[in-house]
């Protein structure tokens, strides 16, 4: 019999919460998001004050912790951080940079206090577009040794890709390397243009398109688990393509048919989301310096955690909350069929409008009711 899953309300707590424990990176990616430093900000949260955020975390019960900057690495007291939100029963996982800060020994501390999982960024199948992308020459190798390491070491890896202009053409020999590189999951990301991302480096509405059907139609023959970031509008294609195969367009729409079971299980410790998060809905994060925004990619601030706790502004942050009713969405988003399992990118709309409740641009797909409504104008 099969356990039965517990839905968090994400009025009330998120499901994952990211910590930028710092901006210094010695990377130099042209798509960064926190636009990276080489030194660290003296205005961090410090230890008590990070340990206080994970008091708040651990007693909203359900978050996932990730640990990510800059590169968490650059901050000594990370694996104290790590292991004190681990003995409170959070869930923690970290995305490091590709830097000698990469040891072995590094892994092996994270596996010893309890990590649950260790993920990577792969943004090429090779070092010549790899290396163009993060900026830095030698990042893949460096990658893909510290992915040797961390097989080693048996600790679950993650693979993070973002799909632009620079790595579209070779989606096929990426499957392949990840498949290769034995990860239990697949994180692909699409391109918000904030922090150094750029417009120009973003693929077109149809590409979008095309690649949520490729990973819907490979997904069932890796094994790994894949998931999108910055594009939830990859749950309507998934759940399209089942209502298709069942003969059933009337199907009530549920976020729970775009999942399969898992190939990974529960052998890291995360799973997954038992419904689709969102920037603000389910999903929160924190910066460097305690700001709260819906996420790291609409910066918007609802907040300082130096203030008031996550749990209170995040529950009571009208940013948030506006973000969580998916019937304020304006545009086609605000009348789409499968706005609340979907909801498009509430911060590739802040980036192209400059209004997170605008509709998501880079989606092709016409909700119903625009339809009845140009089938009722050509009729008439």
């Amino acid at each position: 019999m099969k356990p039965e899953i517990r839905i968090p309300d994400f009025n009330e707590v998120p499901f994952i919460v990211i910590w930028e424990l710092t901006r210094a990176c010695e990377l130099h990616c042209l798509h960064c998001r926190a636009e990276a430093q080489v030194e660290r900000n003296p205005y961090e949260l410090s230890t008590e004050e990070g340990k206080r955020l994970i008091d708040d975390i651990a007693a909203m019960e359900y978050p996932m912790l990730v640990f990510t900057g800059g590169d968490p690495l650059m901050r000594t007291d990370v694996f104290e951080l790590a292991e004190y939100a681990v003995e409170k029963g959070v869930r923690v996982s970290m995305t490091p940079s590709a830097t000698p800060n990469v040891t072995k020994e590094a892994m092996q501390k994270a596996k010893d206090v309890g990590l649950s999982r260790w993920a990577f960024s792969l943004d090429g199948h090779n070092k010549q577009v790899h290396d163009h992308f993060r900026g830095t020459e030698g990042s893949f190798d460096l990658t893909m040794k510290a992915i040797s390491y961390l097989n080693e070491l048996g600790m679950p890896l993650q693979i993070n890709t973002v799909i632009s202009n620079y790595n579209i053409e070779y989606l096929e020999e990426m499957r392949e390397m990840v498949e290769s590189l034995d990860c239990v999951l697949w994180s692909v990301f699409f391109l918000v243009p904030t922090g150094r991302g750029k417009n120009e480096d973003m693929i077109t509405p149809a590409q979008h398109e095309q690649v949520f059907r490729w990973l819907n139609k490979i997904k069932d023959e890796v094994p790994f688990d894949i998931k999108t970031t910055a594009a939830q509008h990859y749950r309507r294609v998934v759940i399209q393509d089942q209502m298709r195969k069942n003969k059933d367009t009337d199907a009530q729409i549920r976020y729970m048919d775009a999942l399969s079971e898992g190939k990974t299980g529960t052998i890291d410790g995360l799973g997954r989301a038992p419904k689709g998060v969102n920037d603000g809905n389910g999903f929160v994060f924190i910066s460097h310096i305690g700001h709260v925004y819906p996420s790291g990619l609409l910066p918007v601030n609802c907040g300082n955690v130096r203030v008031d706790k996550l749990s209170d502004i995040y529950r009571n942050s009208p940013i948030l909350k506006s973000l969580r009713n998916p019937d304020l969405y304006k545009g086609k988003c605000g009348v789409c069929e499968f706005r609340h399992v979907c909801g498009g990118s509430r911060s590739r709309a802040y980036a192209a409008t400059g209004d997170y409740l605008e509709s998501e641009p880079y989606c092709v797909y016409i909700p119903k009711a625009y339809r009845k409504k140009k089938k009722k104008v050509t009729e008439s």
